[in-house]
């Protein structure tokens, strides 16, 4: 009888080993939801770059001299009516962007990336003098300045032209600098919502379930295949950000839909790991056809006879042979067509179940990614591959 128990105990024992080991392999949380409403926000603003080596834009472009005019007013020159006399080519006009993270202090420092929008070559050795960056809604976040950091060169010469990368974009490490806060109030909420990256109902209701067993005195709610709500119960004697740090770093077995992508212009072809494949028989062969044009010169010997003294056509000889005027070369094309057929026998591909069965299946077949391409959707079009494809 002791050893009946003790067997149940050891078999539960194992089933608990079992889950958990299963569970272990997941994902964090942090890696694959975000919290609701902790986002970055965009941050655009319109500028200059200065010290260019006559890279900069041409006089064509009047609104970056306008806007070279306008900065030199507000530094308390007199610039009025003299956009004409503004033909500086080492000034360009730019676009700058950044991302202001959540939480982010009054006195952080971001990057920002420098784009031309005008004519210019290259904003190699540039500098942007102070520009605001705004907002979705007007308002400015952030001021950027600093020397521009291409990674690249353009040498141009009468004849030639030699470029590495890209030189008309450049980027400033830590170049602007945070100027007015986002207010959250989040140490102040009793509850937030998790947003799974990717929605999937089963990968969601699986995260709900761990939070609930590995975290007491809350209470979550499944919402839809992409959300999921916490609320704090009065008996939590910690703060929210305490429960967060808790959250996001539990494990959550991560599932998804069977997917193919395949990338025509390249070649490339990526399964995920539940794409399975019904037993089919697949035949594939090649079809070549190559047309291949000849020149032939029909060079006249060395003292071929010419026509007659005062004659414009060719003379005639005997049995019917022509002579060419003068010796003349004659360029004849001889066109060849060939057709060839790659005879492929039909071969079935058994039914995998897994993703290293349905490799090897394919690979039977013995060809190409690209023909690889042309297969698998003549597959799925006979509704035996359990997968959505995708095409980039």
């Amino acid at each position: 009888m002791k050893t009946e128990k003790l067997f149940k105990y050891i078999i539960v024992y194992l089933m608990f080993g079992l889950v958990a080991v299963s569970y272990a392999y997941g994902a964090r949380i942090k890696d694959i939801a975000s919290i609701g409403g902790v986002r970055d926000n965009q941050l655009y603003g319109y500028g200059l770059v200065v010290g260019l080596d006559g890279t900069g834009d041409s006089v064509k472009n009047g609104f970056t001299d306008q806007t070279l005019a306008n900065m030199l007013t507000r530094q308390g020159l007199a610039m009025k009516n003299k956009t004409s006399s503004l033909k500086a080519d080492n000034v360009a006009a730019v676009m700058i962007t950044a991302q202001l993270p959540p939480f982010a202090k009054i006195g952080t420092r971001v990057d920002v990336m420098v784009s031309s929008i005008g004519d210019a070559d290259s904003l190699l050795g540039g500098t942007l003098p102070m520009t605001s960056l705004v907002g979705a809604d007007g308002r400015v976040y952030a001021t950027a300045q600093g020397p521009l950091v291409i990674g690249g060169f353009s040498a141009v010469g009468s004849s030639a032209k030699a470029t590495k990368n890209h030189t008309t974009v450049g980027r400033i490490s830590n170049g602007a600098t945070v100027e007015r806060e986002l207010n959250y109030d989040f140490d102040k909420k009793r509850e937030f919502t998790l947003n799974l990256h990717n929605p999937d109902f089963t990968t969601c209701e699986r995260m709900a379930k761990i939070i609930r067993s590995q975290v007491p005195d809350i209470k979550v709610e499944f919402i839809d295949s992409s959300s999921i709500t916490v609320y704090i119960k009065d008996s939590f004697n910690k703060n929210i950000v305490d429960l967060i740090s808790v959250v996001e770093n539990l494990d959550v077995p991560v599932d998804s839909t069977a997917v193919v992508v395949m990338n025509e212009k390249t070649g490339t072809i990526v399964m995920g790991e539940n794409v399975r494949i019904s037993t089919v028989a697949v035949a594939h062969g090649n079809l070549s056809i190559h047309i291949r044009e000849d020149k032939e010169v029909s060079q006249p010997l060395p003292f071929a006879p010419a026509p007659p003294i005062g004659s414009s056509s060719p003379a005639e000889v005997g049995d019917g042979v022509t002579l060419a005027p003068g010796g003349q070369t004659v360029v004849t094309t001889q066109t060849s067509v060939d057709v060839s057929e790659e005879k492929k026998k039909l071969m079935v591909v058994p039914h995998g179940v897994t993703i290293q069965e349905v490799v090897n299946a394919l690979n039977t077949i013995g060809v190409s990614s690209r023909d690889l391409i042309d297969i698998l959707q003549t597959i799925k079009a006979a509704g035996v591959l359990q997968a959505e494809l995708k095409i980039i």
